[in-house]
């Protein structure tokens, strides 16, 4: 597929991923519209953080995904839609859950109607391996049954079943990616990995996490992008979900200590009670099997995990300020 000037909508620009995606595609040439959850700041968050000269290129459109005629609006005119928008936080999800209908599943209905509406050439849905659940056998394939386990987890079912749903009722050109543990820089506080690494820049010696005995994939967030754009690019992926991740795991408590040690900390970990998940909620085990994307787009990942959590640290170094390490962000 040749980017230049394709007419691009990413819902959720703003965010960890979609700032990284909304980068990527302008680099290749993409004509991107990025659109944002309206604040009265006027905030783009993480888009804000790009180099001007890059940020220039990207039309801003403001609004919100749970209202259909923003959403109507954004899509009007578009060859290729980018929805990432949603509501992530899995401890925030117990206690708004509604909110999580809202935003994940109606605002999906919206995107996938405008889609149909508007004859959109190629829909890219995101999901999550926390669709998954605790894995039932490993590698986890897009076969695996899906598991509600929380709120969160629900909603995203919910929002890729609407999302099959448009493919299968109206033909509307959809592919779903489904990304294991993405990281990388500008993640939110909320996520595993800023939490250890703000900990330890800060000077903490105790660094508190939830259950430590959890696996996760993790994959780098350019890994992650060049999945996106894979499955963009190919015309084999409509009506499909594809996992993005590594095919590798690495317990919690694993990986604190491996960030410890490239930090070079003498910070112990301890499980501290308020961060741990209720138990039927905690998602145990985590590992992709990642060759339906390899088979269908080529996509396979490049960064190991030392060198994705090198890049990552030093981001982090240079931006700890954006952070506070000292509060439990849900």
């Amino acid at each position: 597929m040749d980017w230049k000037n394709k007419k691009v909508l990413i819902t959720g620009s703003e965010g960890f991923i979609g700032s990284h995606l909304t980068e990527r595609l302008i680099k290749l040439g993409a004509d991107v519209t990025g659109f944002t959850l309206y604040n009265s700041f006027n905030n783009w968050g993480w888009l804000d953080s790009l180099d001007n000269d890059l940020l220039k290129k990207v039309d801003i459109f403001t609004g919100d995904i749970r209202d259909e005629n923003c959403v109507r609006q954004a899509v009007k005119g578009k060859d290729i839609v980018f929805h990432l928008a949603a509501l992530i936080a899995i401890p925030y999800s117990y206690y708004a859950p509604a909110s999580y209908i809202a935003t994940n599943v109606n605002g999906t209905l919206n995107v996938m109607q405008s889609c149909r509406d508007f004859e959109i050439g190629k829909v890219i849905h995101t999901s999550t391996s926390e669709a998954y659940g605790t894995a039932q056998y490993v590698p986890i394939d897009e076969k695996h049954p899906l598991q509600g386990q929380s709120p969160y987890s629900a909603s995203k079912i919910g929002a890729d079943m609407m999302a099959e749903s448009f493919y299968r009722s109206f033909n509307t050109p959809v592919a779903t990616i489904r990304p294991f543990n993405t990281y990388g820089p500008r993640q939110s506080a909320r996520a595993v990995i800023p939490t250890i690494i703000t900990q330890v820049l800060s000077g903490e010696k105790r660094i508190k996490l939830g259950s430590l005995t959890p696996t996760r994939d993790l994959n780098y967030v350019k890994d992650t992008v060049e999945g996106f754009v894979k499955v963009a690019e190919s015309d084999k992926t409509f009506g499909t979900v594809l996992n993005i991740g590594t095919g590798k795991e690495i317990s919690i408590g694993d990986l604190a200590n491996t960030i410890i040690s490239l930090i070079g900390s003498d910070a112990q970990v301890v499980s501290d009670e308020e961060r741990i998940r209720p138990s039927n909620s905690e998602v145990n085990r985590l590992c992709a099997d990642n060759k339906r994307a390899l088979e269908l787009t080529g996509w396979k990942p490049k960064y190991s995990l030392e060198d994705g959590l090198l890049e990552t640290i030093e981001w982090f170094k240079n931006n700890l300020e954006c952070y506070k390490a000292d509060i439990y962000n849900i």
